[in-house]
Formats: structure tokens, C-alpha cells, sequence
């Protein structure tokens, strides 16, 4: 019989650190560690992690996990690879020779760089967000790792110390983990992949390169960037851990990294991720699709050197699971994120409530920076029951908001969507998700796709996964249980709600 072969994921993303381990052969996930990653928020609009933290705390996920594979007496040498998936756009700036982070890491939700982007856009001929969408398939926003990597150098003097001394390194946080997995000061491979570089504004989304106009638009140095690489193929060996020696030969943005573990293999196919935000991504095969919908254009994978990347269309929303966090500590109306369900479930509507998380402004298709959240149509009737149920639909109608994008960017009617991430554990979440939109859901029975995906690139590049003949997922169907007219009519007054959530925080003109 022949003897298992198992692949590892670290995958990190904004609120937590986790390490999964699957059975190269069947998929089937084994076992997991995870542990919650903190946030830092020293400002309004201000969102950090400690990079040290992040690193220390998929070490302790690795060796956890790895206590529990030999807990079901399975051995730990039975692990063949390991793949990075990855909180995408979050920059680390760190120094190369102490190792130690320059910063802390800024992520992608912040919006502390609104003015540096309003400078930007002065900057480009046609004074426009988009003016450089045809290099990158990005516009220019806060959201973005180059816009982040500008405002540090223009406010730490720490980190243009470092660049200037030939000491400072960038990444995301991918590249920040593989350096130090990979040996750190004593040798660490500073290296991304394709679809973590398509998210810095400073990568040519044609020929996958560090782009020269690009990095002179932002005046950052190409010396202090990561070598950019195929998502699937040996980076270097872990130096780190308990699985110290093993070959790291996968990385992929997360929402890549789902794209691939939902097998959306062919163009037209699609995927939704349910997180702290949540991010549609549609598979456009092998030719660059650019919008003309706000949405982004961006790499889906690439598997292998010398082999031609995958391109996706993509609609972001920052704040979807978020918002449910912020009922249960800001508003206090629910002790865990679960509770939601339950008490959205006691009110058969929102009866004309509607809820825009607009927290860090709008992302796709509105790119908002100046937005912010707004509840409107409150009577003396609504209830937090309402509210809740209003959170809820807002993540569906923002979602519907994406989709109605894709369809117009892509020519390709979608008849249903897949769907993945921590909240679509949430039946009634699934239901109202497939009634608003009007199309099937399909919910996998393992949730994991995102750790899935980076665990079949990693496979894939020493051989252990063949991705052409994974096993197909079981699924879970939501139908549409509402009339067109219904759903057309609560949608109106969504849009309705989102313009009157926009240009709420307007600065005062201090020139």
C-alpha cells in the first residue's frame, strides 16, 4: 500500500494565523491549528498588525498542528510541501541585515493614505484614479501596497534611513514569511509570486515584471522589492519549526489562493469569499480583461515557471464579516459572530432598514474613499433583530453589486456561484445571498478552499497533487426563493442607501 502523502498551508489572513494540513491524494483536510491575529488601530482609519506577531504565530500554528496530526498517530514525515497563502496588499517593511520589521505592518483595509492618493492622482496626465489601470489593471487607492510603501517613505524617517543604507526590504506579507521560513538574516529568499506582485500597482500585469514607469511614478526602488515568481515551484527549504527541511513550493493572494481550491479552472467561472471582507473573483483565462465596471484586473495563478498565467476579474468589499464584528463589540447586540443568525432569524425583514458598512469608505465598483457607514430607514419599530438582518443583507447586496459588474465586463452570465470563507456557515447569510442575487449558491462541505488552494500549488510543484484530477467538491445548494420583483425592488432601495452614504467625510479645504 503505498504510504500517505500530505501537503501543509499557512494561511494568514487579517484576523487570524492558521496552519491546515490535506491529504494530497483525496484533498481531505486533516488536521488545523489556528490562533487570532490582533489588530492595531492607532488612528481612526489606521489598521496594523506587529509583523513579529504574524510570524510568530504561524510557527506556533505549524508545530501545533503537527502535535495534532501525531495526536491520530499519522506521521509528520509524511508532510511533502508547503504552501503560503496570504492577507493580500498588507506591506511589511523590514531590515535585512537585524531581520527586525522597520514598521509595523500596514494592512490593506487602512485608509491612512487617502491624501497621498489624492497626490497621486494630481500627479498622472489625465488626473485620474484610473490612469494607470492600463500597466497594473489597479486604479489608485488607498487599498493598494504601492500607495502604502509611498506614504511610509514620505513619513518614516526609519524606513528612508534604510533604503538609503541599502538595509531595507519590502513585501507583503507572504514575501515577509518566506524570508524568514527560508533562513532570514543567514540567507532568507526574498520572493512573491505573481498574484501577490498583481496587487502592489508596481508589477506590469502583461509580461509579470516589476514595471519601470510604474516604480518611477511611485519613486520607490525596484532594489528594495521582492523577486517576483510563478505561484507554483520551489522557493527554498523551511529553516523554521518542526518541519524544518521541507521544500515551500506554493504562494497565493487568498483570494487566488480560493479561486484555485473552488477548481474555477475555466473562464466564466467564479468565486465569492466571505471574510472580514469579501472578494469575487471570475476566472478570464489566459488574456488580460480590463474593466470598465470598477472592477480590477488581476493574476488568478500561474503554475510553474515558463507557463502562461491565469488572469481573474475581481470585486473587493472591505467590510462584510467586519461588520458583524462591529455588532458584537461596538454595538454589543450579539456575544459571538454565530448569534447573528439567530437573531437576524426572529424578524422575517428588515422592514425598510438598510444597513452600508462603509467603515473605510466604498471599494468596487464605487471607489469611494470619502464614504462612510450609514443605517438609514429607521422607524420607532426597528430592533436589533433588524439590524442584524440588515447587516446581513448588506454583504448580499453588495455582493450582487460585483456580480452585476462581472457580467458587464466579462460578456459571461453567471447561473450560479461559489462561495467560501468563515461566514458561509451562516445558512440564513446563504439564502438571503442567493434570493437578492437570483442565481444558485453553492456552498462547499469543506470550507477551507483558501488553504486548500495554496496546499495544491504547493503539491503540484513537487509532484504530490495533480491538480488536473482533484476530486470533486460535495456541495451544499441555495435557490432563490423570492419573485424578480421583490428582489429588484430591495435592491433599489440598497442604492438608494449607498448614495447617501457617500462623500460623508469631506475635509474642510485647508489650502
Amino acid at each position: 500500500m503505498p504510504t500517505e502523502s500530505y501537503v501543509g498551508a499557512v494561511d494568514n489572513g487579517t484576523s487570524s494565523s492558521r496552519f491546515l494540513i490535506f491529504s494530497s491524494t483525496t484533498g481531505e483536510l486533516i488536521t488545523y491549528h489556528q490562533t487570532e491575529m490582533k489588530q492595531i488601530c492607532p488612528k481612526e482609519g489606521w489598521a496594523e498588525q506587529d509583523p513579529m506577531d504574524i510570524l510568530n504565530s504561524v510557527i506556533a500554528c505549524i508545530d501545533k498542528a503537527v502535535e495534532n496530526l501525531k495526536a491520530f498517530d499519522k506521521d509528520p514525515a509524511c508532510i511533502k510541501a508547503i504552501g503560503i497563502t496570504n492577507q493580500r496588499e498588507t506591506i511589511v517593511a523590514w531590515d535585512r541585515k537585524t531581520g527586525k520589521p522597520l514598521y509595523n505592518a500596514i494592512l490593506w483595509l487602512d485608509v491612512r493614505t487617502s491624501s497621498t492618493v489624492a497626490k497621486l492622482i494630481a500627479k498622472t496626465p489625465q488626473k485620474s484614479k484610473d490612469s494607470l489601470r492600463k500597466y497594473c489593471g489597479l486604479p489608485i487607492t488607498t487599498y493598494f501596497s504601492a500607495v502604502k510603501l509611498r506614504w511610509l517613505l514620505d513619513t518614516s524617517e526609519e524606513v528612508r534611513k534604510a533604503v538609503k543604507d541599502g538595509r531595507c526590504l519590502f513585501g507583503t506579507v507572504d514575501s515577509w514569511l518566506l524570508w524568514n521560513f527560508t533562513g532570514g538574516i543567514n540567507g532568507g529568499k526574498h520572493i512573491t509570486d505573481v498574484t501577490n506582485a498583481s496587487r502592489t500597482m508596481l508589477m506590469n500585469i502583461h509580461n509579470l515584471q516589476w514595471d519601470d514607469y510604474l516604480c518611477q511614478f511611485f519613486d520607490i526602488p525596484k532594489d528594495v522589492l521582492p523577486e517576483i515568481r510563478s505561484s507554483s515551484e520551489i522557493y527554498g527549504k523551511m529553516e523554521l519549526s518542526v518541519l524544518k527541511g521541507l521544500p515551500i513550493s506554493g504562494i497565493l493572494g487568498d483570494q487566488q489562493a480560493a479561486l484555485v481550491g473552488q477548481l474555477c479552472f475555466k473562464p466564466g467561472q467564479a468565486k465569492n469569499t466571505y471574510g472580514t471582507g469579501c472578494f469575487m473573483l471570475m476566472n478570464t483565462g489566459t488574456e488580460v480583461v480590463q474593466s470598465e465596471q470598477g472592477l480590477l484586473t488581476t493574476v488568478g495563478y500561474q503554475f510553474g515557471k515558463g507557463k502562461p498565467a491565469v488572469y481573474a476579474l475581481e470585486g473587493a468589499i472591505a467590510i462584510t464579516g467586519a461588520s458583524i464584528k462591529w455588532l458584537r463589540d461596538n454595538l454589543g447586540i450579539i456575544k459571538t459572530a454565530s448569534e447573528v443568525e439567530t437573531l437576524a432569524q426572529k424578524v422575517d425583514s428588515t422592514h425598510g432598514c438598510y444597513f452600508v458598512p462603509a467603515f473605510s469608505g466604498l471599494f468596487c465598483p464605487y471607489w469611494q474613499d470619502d464614504a462612510r457607514g450609514i443605517i438609514c430607514g429607521l422607524t420607532q419599530f426597528t430592533s436589533k433583530e433588524h439590524i442584524a438582518r440588515a447587516a446581513l443583507e448588506a454583504v448580499c447586496f453588495q455582493t450582487r453589486e460585483l456580480l452585476e459588474a462581472m457580467v458587464k465586463d466579462s460578456k459571461i452570465p453567471l447561473e450560479s456561484l461559489q462561495v467560501d470563507g468563515g461566514m458561509t456557515i451562516n445558512n440564513l447569510l446563504m439564502q438571503l445571498q442567493a434570493d437578492l442575487m437570483g442565481i444558485g449558491v453553492v456552498r462547499p462541505s469543506m470550507p477551507e478552499t483558501t488553504a486548500l488552494g495554496a496546499a495544491m500549488a504547493a503539491g503540484s510543484a513537487i509532484g504530490v497533487w495533480d491538480i488536473n484530477n482533484s476530486a470533486a467538491i460535495t456541495t451544499d445548494l441555495f435557490t432563490p426563493s423570492i419573485s424578480q420583483s421583490d428582489r429588484d425592488v430591495r435592491f433599489a432601495r440598497w442604492k438608494m442607501a449607498v448614495e447617501r452614504s457617500m462623500h460623508w467625510d469631506v475635509k474642510p479645504d485647508t489650502a
